[in-house]
């Protein structure tokens, strides 16, 4: 990730000196503080939703203070964060999608299917919708189609039928009563080769709650219109249907709009970026061996060649009033 960034960040100077990066997806702050050691002159804006992420990311990166700056918001924010922080584009942009390895690791927050937890899977604390409150509340119909949708699970209709079931008896409170039911309600073939049979349900609760395709959706052509000509955005995808989508955007990105046939581009036809990476990279065996969560993950990089002033890379409006 480092390296598909680092010369969009380099341009100014060697060190980052002038360049500015958002991580969108802050979390514990891991991959800005690599960011932050290897190019000292480089500033960077975190976001997060979650604010347990941004505690933990406020010391880890305390050694940082003056180039580390920390906003609480959705990544779909992003240009009200820019905005507030003045500036009018940015050289680089980070999102790693998905659920943390830090959410992940704390069983209460109930994202996890591997423990007992309540079943809560809230990025944002402040938001008021619960997987318990999915489960307890949707009909049938709208939860078949979460699962279905967010899932892609196979059983969908079978399992929103025993959902219903069950919490006529008693509302779901707990992860550990959801996979019992799954295990019984998905067929043993299945569970037998399929992986865990909660990994899918539990998957598209997550998205539902959190809105993580629809967030997904908007912060990417936001994203686009932040960088300068020369920014580059890498986007870290876990499964397909965030990689879908990120891949969808990025190719109307490229496109050229120029009618076939003509010698030369239209004005304003010209594509405004080019594709830094040819399809999604994926880690490699040894880097998989190293770290089991990197085998499901799709990055993809782009990289703006147009249309934007590149006197603007990485300036606040207030340095801008200056010049």
């Amino acid at each position: 990730m480092f390296e598909l960034l680092r010369p969009a960040l380099t341009r100014h100077g060697a060190d980052g000196s002038g360049a500015v990066m958002i991580d969108g997806t802050l979390g514990a702050g891991g991959h800005t503080e690599l960011f932050l050691t290897r190019l000292p002159g480089l500033a960077v804006h975190g976001i997060d939703r979650d604010e347990h992420a941004l505690e933990i990311a406020r010391e880890r990166l305390a050694p940082f203070a003056g180039r580390m700056h920390f906003h609480h918001a959705r990544y779909d924010q992003i240009a009200e964060v820019a905005e507030t922080a003045g500036l009018t584009a940015v050289d680089g942009i980070l999102l790693d999608l998905g659920v943390s390895s830090m959410q992940l690791d704390q069983a209460e927050r109930g994202f996890a299917y591997a423990v007992d937890a309540p079943l809560d899977m809230r990025m944002n604390d402040d938001d008021e919708l619960t997987a318990a409150d999915v489960l307890n509340t949707y009909d049938h119909g709208a939860l078949a189609r979460v699962l279905s949708e967010y899932g892609e699970e196979r059983f969908a209709g079978k399992i929103a039928s025993a959902v219903l079931r069950a919490r006529e008896q008693e509302p779901f409170t707990t992860s550990g009563r959801l996979v019992e039911l799954l295990y019984s309600a998905i067929p043993a073939a299945t569970r037998r080769t399929g992986g865990h049979p909660a990994k899918r349900t539990f998957q598209a609760l997550r998205i539902e709650v959190n809105r993580e395709l629809d967030s997904l959706r908007a912060v990417v052509p936001a994203s686009l219109d932040l960088l300068a000509v020369g920014g580059r955005l890498a986007v870290m995808s876990y499964q397909s249907l965030e990689d879908r989508i990120v891949k969808r955007d990025f190719a109307q990105a490229v496109r050229n709009t120029t009618p076939a046939g003509l010698p030369v581009d239209l004005p304003g036809t010209a594509a405004k970026f080019a594709l830094v990476t040819r399809g999604a990279e994926q880690a490699n065996e040894d880097e998989r061996r190293e770290n089991p969560r990197s085998a499901p993950v799709r990055v993809r990089a782009i990289e703006r060649v147009g249309g934007k002033d590149t006197e603007t890379s990485g300036k606040t409006v207030g340095e801008r009033k200056q010049r």
